[in-house]
């Protein structure tokens, strides 16, 4: 008989869940409070209460070719950035492809997930849900949690003085929805993430004036890369990322920041990071330095007192008149329908093994899949996670013993820095790559790059000097996919295909051949010295 799975959430990690569940014949249901699929990709004008909420020009910070399931491309005629609209589009397409829809309870909310008593030898779990207003309660042989940890939002109102006293409106950034309110306000968004900064820039369009404020800066950079490409396709290769592991992190760190400020000089913006030891997510946004240079908008420090319709900054004794306050000051994340015995949430992060199970529990029945910020897709990293999750719970994979893996967890909160490659600043952040691999060789689908060079150089070169595109996870083991290795030669094709719109006659020019000769000939190598 066919173990049941109960799965929470049908957003991008929840529906990646429920095809390995299928895949591996599990029988997979999955709950979904709201009436629709998509979770955070999900526009809507007002917001649900547990459902990840975005405003209504949010676009993908990882392009299309990075950011899809990896065996599902996107469309090839999609934008390489995807809007929100069009990335739900995508999910719906990849749903219906895979018949998931008739696993999914819509408007099914989880109340709660407890131990059934005899846990410790089936390790089963009673499942309690509520739809329109009737409970409901299921013996399940697993749980896979999928909501994601951006549906709680933090405001920190105590480390803002005097902001009580404020005549004027302030609210978290997770309530907006449209530039519209902002028309001739005086604006001031708190907190310098990816948010934060797209609410200020498209502030700045329709209001008097804008305010960004941060603590510490951030590195800003671009979609739109190198010589135009993807910012993620040309970061984010076997390649580079070995190189920047290789290397001490102050070099790392020097390097990060001569590249970022190839764009724009950060400290003449007011932008530089104060600590750049340690990497925090980069903000990705095109218009911002175009914002500030025309004065749209102004880079403030932190907040030293709010008054009744001004706010007085750190280290500048004039008030600047506010209307709006915007706290775009992230996310903490809560598990409400579980005990605290099974997942404890401290200091925003968990005891999770590898990010995805209790240590502690005696059964490895339950899973959390997403609760981790790679600097990378989710898509590819929630569904690698699942695909590693479901041979656990049909026992083709065992967990390490507890001691172990409460060593690991233990070590991971820690967050040592090992002197070499990029320094994480908090918990939840990890090395895409390095990470993924992890779960690959777990089940036994991570790509040999020594044998492809042997039998198929040209796709092994591509692995490893192109960008590392989650159609790799299917080249070999459970899941393998018959169309990875053309995806993977084809992925070029597909990100140019929506931006040659336009056909250019190029002139052939004689240093282009010279440069592609000494190009190969730096190529062949780098080869040598590194599989040498």
């Amino acid at each position: 008989m066919a173990k049941r799975v109960a799965i929470v959430g049908a957003g991008v990690s929840g529906l990646a869940s429920i095809k390995c569940c299928l895949e591996e014949g599990l029988e997979p249901t999955c709950f979904e409070r709201s009436d629709d699929l998509g979770g955070l990709w999900r526009f809507t004008d007002h917001v649900e209460e547990g459902r990840a909420s975005l405003y209504k020009s949010v676009v993908s910070n990882s392009c299309k070719e990075m950011s899809c399931y990896s065996d599902f491309p996107f469309p090839e005629d999609y934008p390489n950035y995807v809007p929100n609209s069009q990335f739900l589009e995508y999910l719906k397409m990849y749903a219906n492809r895979f018949n998931l829809l008739e696993c999914i309870q819509f408007k099914t909310k989880v109340c709660k997930v407890t131990k059934c008593p005899d846990f410790t030898v089936t390790g089963q779990w009673e499942v309690v849900t509520q739809c329109e207003g009737k409970q409901e309660s299921a013996i399940f042989d697993a749980v896979m949690v999928c909501t994601g940890f951006l549906t709680n939002p933090y405001l920190p109102l105590d480390s803002v003085p005097g902001i009580n006293t404020f005549k004027g409106q302030y609210f978290h950034s997770r309530l907006y929805k449209h530039p519209d309110m902002f028309k001739d306000k005086r604006v001031l968004v708190i907190g310098m993430g990816n948010s934060g900064t797209d609410i200020a820039v498209e502030a700045s369009h329709v209001a008097k004036k804008v305010f960004l404020s941060t603590t510490g800066g951030a590195w800003v950079m671009s979609r739109v890369f190198d010589s135009g490409y993807p910012w993620d396709m040309v970061f984010t290769t076997r390649f580079q990322n070995m190189f920047r592991n290789s290397l001490p992190t102050p070099i790392v760190t020097w390097l990060i920041a001569r590249k970022m400020n190839s764009w724009f000089n950060h400290a003449n913006y007011g932008l530089v990071p104060e600590d750049r030891t340690q990497l925090r997510e980069p903000v990705l946004n095109d218009e911002l330095p175009g914002c500030i240079i025309t004065g749209k908008v102004l880079i403030k420090p932190s907040i030293k007192e709010v008054k009744e319709n001004s706010v007085v900054f750190n280290n500048t004794p004039k008030e600047e008149p506010i209307d709006i306050i915007v706290f775009a000051t992230g996310y903490t994340f809560a598990f409400p329908f579980l005990d605290e015995t099974v997942v404890k949430v401290e200091s925003g992060q968990a005891s999770l093994y590898k990010y995805i199970f209790p240590a502690h529990l005696p059964q490895p029945t339950l899973a959390v899949i997403g609760v981790i910020k790679p600097l990378g897709s989710m898509i590819p990293t929630g569904e690698t996670q699942a695909r590693w999750v479901v041979r656990v719970l049909k026992g083709i994979n065992k967990l390490p013993p507890q001691s172990v893996m409460i060593e690991e967890v233990n070590a991971r909160k820690e967050n040592k820095p090992s002197g070499f490659g990029l320094c994480y600043c908090k918990a939840l952040q990890t090395d895409y790559i390095t990470y993924i691999d992890e779960l690959l060789t777990s089940i036994n689908a991570k790509p040999n790059l020594f044998s492809l060079l042997l039998t198929d150089p040209r796709l092994a070169l591509t692995i490893f000097f192109g960008p590392c595109t989650p159609y790799q996870f299917r080249l070999t083991g459970p899941g393998k996919w018959k169309g990875a290795r053309n995806a993977i030669l084809t992925q070029w094709d597909r990100t140019f295909k929506v931006t040659k719109t336009r056909i250019v006659q190029e002139t052939p020019s004689p240093f282009a051949s010279l440069l592609k000769l000494l190009s190969l000939l730096a190529l062949l190598m780098a080869i040598f010295l590194i599989f040498l």
